[in-house]
């Protein structure tokens, strides 16, 4: 089976890309195409999220086992199929959690289409790409990341808990 995949980018302007992967490629071989398709550069960390209909954050998929015991599943353990079931299923993306590039994933089709070609591709492109990472709000629940046993933002090392969104919008602007 084929899934025809919109990522969208999660910025003010429209920007998407369709890509078209084979059911049975895992996370990562779709973690590379998206960063081919928006011309991401860089080996950066990356992780999928798994989603509700409504954009829910929840269990992560990391590009590399963060376990201690190196037991932890990454991306490139998990098939596309056990992900995205079905239609209209969802994920998000994040790449870079320096600067947190933001995508909503969404299975839009499911074909039997050649199985030939050498899947993934990017079949359409809208919109430009930023040359930076998109300014977050935080004002939507997709846009601030939690970490699930400390409920700190995932901005590094850094402790900045203690600083308000205007502090915030600060020391990203340095």
């Amino acid at each position: 089976m084929i899934y025809k995949i919109r990522v969208i980018l999660n910025t003010e302007d429209d920007v998407f890309r369709d890509i078209e992967i084979k059911s049975n490629q895992t996370l990562g071989k779709l973690h590379e195409a998206i960063k081919s398709a928006f011309s991401l550069q860089g080996e950066e960390l990356a992780s999928f999220y798994k989603s509700d209909n409504n954009w829910n954050q929840g269990d992560e998929i990391p590009l590399e086992d963060m376990t201690d015991d190196g037991s932890g599943e990454t991306m490139y353990d998990i098939y596309v199929k056990e992900v995205l079931p079905n239609l209209k299923s969802k994920i998000l993306y994040v790449y870079d959690f320096m600067i947190m590039w933001s995508f909503y994933v969404e299975v839009l089709e499911i074909t039997d289409k050649d199985l030939k070609l050498n899947y993934p591709l990017t079949v359409f492109r809208f919109g430009n790409v930023p040359l930076k990472a998109p300014n977050k709000n935080f004002s939507n629940s997709t846009d601030l990341l939690l970490d699930e046993d400390e409920d700190d933002l995932l901005l590094g090392d850094d402790d900045l808990s203690d600083l308000n969104f205007e502090e915030l919008e600060n020391f990203e602007d340095d």
